[in-house]
């Protein structure tokens, strides 16, 4: 194996999870697992939350219909949502895997028809397609607009060829401080789930909060809650409170590979960006931008060689990147930790999205497949 790889901590993983589940209480938990659980492996996450029993998810979401697929090979037996609609050449496996759809026009429930219809030829057993209806109350990305969504709700109530398993929204700014916007949105989802309950109309599970909303509007839950970030150990952004404890799941560790002197005025790396100030002990470790550790922190990150922290030096290549160590005593070999921690010291995602402007989602989701995941109780 590689001397650079993840390090993904299924105790942390359940830890975060069961803590959501004690804030929600009783309502029920559909836990994002898209992007390949955010880059910690999906294989494993949904079995580690399957272990847990009767506390496991009532659900799982993911964005497309290849990720849906792939947990039904991986013997996932809830209810999985896809967010994203179903393209024509997908909609058979809507039927095939058992996944349900998202709509929010009329195309996507003739693309459904059309795909059963064809599977009717071959099957003669009829059973109604479950669907969630997605409504934009204000993200302005997808779904059918709150104020348009009655007569389409209402119309697809009465076609018995659907079955509406579930309603949601989707909140632009719950990680912010500021919440005017959020419960705008949040109030537009409920005036229009009060005019439906005022028709008779059954709309299945109602959900919008993500994890800034399980954290901060409780309000938002209605029947159902989506977690993503927070099951993977990060709060959705610094604005938020911490009203549920979670501890990071991933670390990013890696081995010295040399250790050389350089002399003053000596440069490092490519476009000579570092020049040493005096002679200086550096390192070379096996990791660069192609295992998604980002070019834009040459000359500004740091990492965790034996619970010291050191400054990364030079341009971030390909496959390499190279520490100053000073005149420690370093070795061949030494672990180092890029993102985690040890002996008290410590390196998060947050560490790198302040140098890079970004967010953790983007940072565990772009540690591409060429570094091994290694999974740890």
């Amino acid at each position: 194996m590689r001397p650079t790889y993840a390090e993904i901590s299924l105790n942390n993983l359940k830890s975060n999870f069961l803590n959501i589940r004690k804030k929600v209480r009783n309502v029920k938990i559909m836990a994002v697992v898209k992007a390949d659980a955010y880059g910690h492996g999906v294989k494993k996450v949904i079995n580690a939350y399957n272990s847990l029993g009767d506390k496991k998810p009532e659900y799982y979401a993911v964005a497309i219909c290849d990720e849906a697929i792939k947990l039904r090979k991986y013997n996932v037996k809830q209810p999985i949502l896809v967010f994203d609609p179903f393209e024509k050449n997908e909609a058979e496996a809507v039927f095939t895997y058992k996944i349900i759809p998202t709509v929010f026009e009329n195309s996507h429930l003739d693309i459904l028809l059309r795909a059963r219809n064809k599977r009717r030829r071959k099957n003669s057993i009829f059973k109604k397609i479950k669907v969630h209806i997605k409504i934009d109350t204000g993200m302005n990305r997808l779904g059918i607009n709150s104020d348009e969504a009655v007569t389409f709700i209402e119309k697809l109530s009465h076609n018995d060829n659907f079955l509406i398993d579930g309603i949601y929204t989707h909140f632009a700014t719950s990680d912010e401080k500021d919440k005017t916007f959020a419960n705008l949105q949040l109030k537009r989802l409920k005036d229009l789930l009060n005019e439906l309950k005022k028709r008779n109309i059954n709309y299945g599970l109602a959900h919008a909060a993500n994890s800034g909303a399980i954290l901060d509007i409780p309000e938002s839950y209605f029947d159902m809650v989506r977690p993503g970030i927070c099951l993977y150990g990060y709060y959705p952004s610094l604005e938020t409170s911490e009203s549920i404890p979670v501890k990071p799941v991933m670390s990013l560790i890696s081995r010295i590979a040399s250790v050389k002197t350089i002399s003053k005025n000596d440069t490092v790396g490519y476009g000579r960006t570092y020049t040493a100030k005096a002679k200086t002990k550096i390192v070379s470790v096996p990791v660069g931008y192609a295992d998604g550790y980002n070019r834009n922190l040459s000359n500004k990150a740091r990492a965790i060689i034996n619970g010291r922290s050191y400054n990364l030096i030079g341009k971030v290549s390909m496959d390499r990147i190279i520490f100053n160590v000073k005149e420690d005593d370093v070795r061949v070999n030494d672990k180092v930790i890029l993102i985690g921690e040890e002996n008290g010291s410590q390196v998060t995602a947050w560490d790198w999205c302040k140098l890079l402007d970004t967010i953790p989602y983007e940072i565990t989701c772009n540690i591409s497949k060429r570094v091994p995941r290694v999974y740890r109780k």
